[in-house]
């Protein structure tokens, strides 16, 4: 039997959305493709050494076109002679550049539209975003079509996105051309270059142990497949010139809506990843953030490559985001073709690449010793704080704890606490010494000498440590005496104002509170280390980016003043 093969063309057909409608379209057999997309060439990965798509090209079923949306005349050599034009995704390198963005999104549409009217093309379907609907900031139930387009869009290429949605829509039926749009929420699956990298990202840093609010808002996300799937429903239902398709736009989902962590959580998890698991006031991060921001849109400068900006996913796991799939289901014939659960599990095996290593091996380094072990001296010391021995460390923990009551609760001075202590300690080491070796039948264990001493190498590191410390601070007295480093001036003088603060009127306080730390913090860094320095580094990059601001709109003279040492070296 004779196939009757029609062409089509998919604009964007190597970007994440487009590479799925492809495959989808040549595992179905009766379609001659055109692949439009910005790079210069076609290359296939080594997923796609034997796919349907290698073949394709091989029996000429498939072809490939360098594209530029912006330029209407490549536009018309990809798309003559096709029937039926997707407009899936214009290119994968957005930048923070708003005339660049408008002339690829909005411009390219008009283009592309144009494009379709000259090469009487009969239907164009274009892959649009429920984020046209979505200001970031109130919460959507089971919204429908009904819905208007956002007053205030969330991000710059959602407003451009809606911009280019309602000129395909408004293209409908003029010249003989018939249009549609999808609007998915939230797609994700193999070949994803936004969701998944950002959360593994941000998993790496620590960052995706944080719920934000209350952890139970719902958003709906869209396997990729899926939306391949009503791609091409899409085009059947135009074909049969249904009235209540052309012009329209449809919502696309999973039709499984879950709380934004536990998607998060299923994806870590199965990454080797620990869920999310500490809530942070919605307030606060929402300043953090904005500050962030700020600082960010201060300091930045050239053009950035697209990526979710946190604010952007700060705003997702706050607000509930959920679609009706009903119009799709009804005039569409719309339903998911891979479940959630299914698609999550296809998503996690295609990134195993970025798979956690375990935790045992993440955290020893080559010598066998952790880092925090290795600060702590790898001896004595790391074994109690570390809790390596619980009933040792709590020992030791009941010890200070006593030492801290009897120096700073007891009423006395320091000087007559420690000579009360010093006796005590003589007097129960006299009367131990006197005790006979047997007590009822108890043998006494007896106190060797050379428990009391201090062997030489120690005594030569702890000598050679001291006259470390004293030539060092003699430098620095040095230098300060010259007065000529006022960065190392404020280095010293401010930390020293706040040690006098501390110890005129919380010393108390703060040696309490170090002892808690000293008992609890190496234990909690040695378990998330790495959580730990991403958070640090994140904190770092932030302070230097917010006092790089500082300096930059400092007077000239006191900048000039503030960099002199530096200058005259």
């Amino acid at each position: 039997m004779v196939i009757d093969l029609r062409t089509c063309a998919v604009i964007g057909g190597r970007g994440f959305i487009g590479r799925s409608l492809v495959q989808r379209l040549l595992k179905l057999g009766d379609w001659i493709v055109r692949i439009a997309d910005s790079d210069d060439s076609l290359r296939l990965d080594h997923l796609e050494e034997n796919s349907p798509l290698s073949e394709a090209l091989s029996a000429n079923r498939a072809s490939y076109f360098h594209v530029d949306v912006r330029n209407k005349s490549q536009l018309i050599k990809a798309i003559e002679g096709s029937s039926v034009v997707f407009y899936v995704e214009t290119t994968t390198s957005f930048t923070n550049d708003f005339y660049d963005c408008y002339t690829l999104i909005v411009k390219g549409a008009k283009n592309v539209i144009n494009a379709c009217r000259e090469c009487k093309v009969k239907q164009l379907i274009y892959n649009s975003t429920a984020d046209v609907v979505f200001d970031g900031l109130h919460d959507i139930h089971n919204g429908d079509e009904s819905l208007l387009y956002a007053w205030k869009f969330k991000d710059m290429l959602s407003d451009l996105k809606a911009q280019a949605e309602a000129l395909v829509l408004f293209a409908n039926d003029v010249d003989g051309l018939l249009t549609c749009a999808l609007r998915p929420s939230n797609v994700f699956g193999p070949g994803d270059t936004e969701i998944i990298p950002f959360v593994v990202n941000h998993a790496k840093s620590g960052w995706a142990k944080l719920i934000i609010g209350s952890g139970e808002n719902i958003s709906d996300f869209t396997y990729v497949e899926n939306v391949a799937h009503a791609l091409m429903s899409a085009e059947k239902a135009l074909g049969s010139h249904m009235v209540s398709v052309s012009g329209k736009a449809f919502f696309i989902t999973n039709l499984e809506p879950v709380k934004f962590s536990k998607f998060v959580s299923l994806i870590l998890e199965d990454l080797g990843y620990q869920r999310p698991m500490v809530k942070l006031p919605a307030r606060l991060v929402k300043c953090v953030v904005s500050l962030v921001k700020w600082v960010h849109t201060k300091t930045a400068s050239g053009k950035l490559n697209h990526s979710i900006p946190l604010h952007n996913v700060v705003k997702l796991a706050l607000c509930t985001s959920t679609f009706s799939c009903s119009a799709a289901k009804q005039h569409i014939g719309y339903s998911p073709v891979v479940s959630l659960e299914e698609g999550v599990t296809l998503t996690v095996e295609s990134f195993s690449h970025l798979a956690r290593e375990s935790s045992f091996g993440r955290r020893i380094i080559s010598d066998g010793h952790t880092k925090v072990d290795k600060l702590l001296g790898s001896g004595i010391v790391a074994d109690i704080l570390l809790w390596r021995d619980e009933k040792t460390t709590f020992a030791c923990f009941l010890a200070v704890a006593l030492l801290y009551h009897w120096f700073f609760f007891s009423g006395r001075t320091f000087i007559s606490s420690a000579a009360k202590l010093l006796l005590l300690v003589t007097g129960a080491l006299t009367g131990y010494g006197i005790l006979p070796s047997t007590i009822f039948g108890f043998s006494i264990p007896r106190i060797s000498a050379s428990s009391f001493e201090i062997s030489e190498d120690d005594m030569t590191n702890s000598a050679k440590t001291i006259v470390l410390m004293w030539n060092r601070g003699a430098h620095v007295i040095k230098a300060l005496a010259q007065g000529e480093d006022w960065n190392l001036f404020f280095q010293v003088a401010v930390p020293l104002y706040f040690l006098e603060l501390i110890v005129s009127r919380y010393l108390t306080a703060a040696i309490g509170v170090g002892i808690v730390l000293a008992f609890s913090m190496f234990f909690v860094y040695q378990q998330y280390e790495e959580e730990i320095d991403g958070i640090a580094k994140v904190l770092m990059i932030t302070t230097k980016e917010a006092m790089g601001l500082v300096m930059n709109n400092l007077p000239a003279p006191l900048t000039s003043f503030l960099h002199k040492p530096k200058d005259d070296e």
